[in-house]
């Protein structure tokens, strides 16, 4: 295990969430399934407690720890996006797994986490040196779910 892990508390499906990502994200892959040597409040000896996996590179671990502690939007992985394809295609992988769409290329997995699927024209528009091309950017992402490159570049030109 890293030395510095990120640790994300699931409600039983932290298994089912790590293969996912596996599956979807590159640099993504399962580590080690550590199963409970006893009874604990939220689940039986034997139930799988801990799942190490990699994501996108990041170290990460999954705990079961039950229903006490759901995920918030107070934390989120950001996914930065090279073109409408790959925008597409994690957006897609997530909602089609059986997640929900927010705005401004939000959208939470089926366990409650939340993703921000960012294309990088979105952050160098949102970057540009013109307050008016940054602003005209703005405004045309907060109108969209997922976001729309096409629709971010026609606004930053004007």
């Amino acid at each position: 295990m890293a030395r510095n892990t990120i640790c994300l508390w699931y409600d039983g499906g932290a298994e089912q969430a790590a293969r996912f990502y596996a599956r979807t994200f590159p640099a993504s892959s399962i580590g080690r399934i550590l199963r409970a040597p006893g009874d604990y409040p939220s689940g039986k000896r034997g139930d799988v407690l801990l799942v190490e996996f990699t994501l996108i590179g990041l170290p990460c671990v999954g705990l079961n720890g039950g229903p006490a502690f759901p995920h918030t939007e107070a934390f989120s992985f950001q996914v930065l996006t090279e073109d409408q394809a790959e925008t597409d295609r994690y957006w897609s992988a997530i909602l089609d797994h059986g997640g929900t769409e927010s705005a401004c290329g939000w959208c939470k997995d089926p366990w409650g986490l939340s993703w921000q699927i960012t294309p990088r024209a979105l952050i160098d528009a949102l970057g540009d040196a013109d307050p008016a091309a940054a602003r005209r950017s703005f405004e045309a992402m907060m109108g969209m779910k997922k976001i729309d490159i096409a629709a971010i570049e026609a606004a930053r030109r004007g």
